[in-house]
């Protein structure tokens, strides 16, 4: 059921870094992302694969990693992720990029878990940093950047405190919980 595949689709932030991902496995969660729906039909998103990791080296820096765990600068050598997917804009096919990249996102995600794997959308990215180290033309934007690998945290969903706070947190077992407002909360009846 895809219920359970959501609640396993997680943003993971640490990994067995030395659990690679083939390429070839990459390549199949980008075919989810080219047949999942595009506005207008056009298409206009672009993949930089990366499961080497001479290039994920490259990749790491340009990150910023959970901006509510406070003095968590990101996963520690060991937890780095295997791969990475990038995703880019072609200026070329259009100027504006909508949610297709959200919508692409959540396809890779989807099969990365159902693969065994986890992964993390980061938008928080040095780009022109990342541009130059990777030599990305100037008619790509990068729209966002997934991080991938096997999961090496735990991920619990529970509900918002009495405050309704939403920050993630980790607690001393270093378990990542998640809070998610209730059913009740999000459906609007005017």
């Amino acid at each position: 059921m895809i219920i359970k595949l959501i609640s396993k689709n997680r943003s993971y932030r640490r990994f067995y870094q030395n659990v690679t991902i083939p390429l070839d496995t990459l390549k199949e969660l980008v075919n989810l992302a080219r047949l999942s729906p595009s506005a207008a039909n056009k298409q206009p998103l672009k993949y930089i694969l990366s499961n080497d990791s001479r290039k994920n080296e490259l990749i790491f820096p340009c990150l910023a990693w959970a901006g509510y765990l406070k003095g968590w600068d990101g996963p520690a050598e060991g937890e780095k992720p295997s791969a990475y997917i990038i995703l880019l804009g072609d200026r070329e096919i259009s100027q504006s990029f909508g949610c297709d990249h959200g919508i692409a996102s959540q396809s890779i995600l989807l099969g990365a878990v159902e693969k065994g794997f986890g992964g993390c959308i980061i938008s928080s990215v040095q780009r022109k940093k990342l541009c130059s180290s990777l030599n990305i033309p100037e008619r790509y934007e990068i729209l966002l950047v997934i991080a991938l690998g096997k999961p090496r945290e735990k991920v619990v969903i529970e509900n918002p405190g009495p405050d309704s706070d939403i920050k993630y947190w980790r607690d001393n077992k270093s378990v990542h919980h998640v809070p998610k407002r209730s059913l009740d909360d999000l459906i609007l009846n005017f």
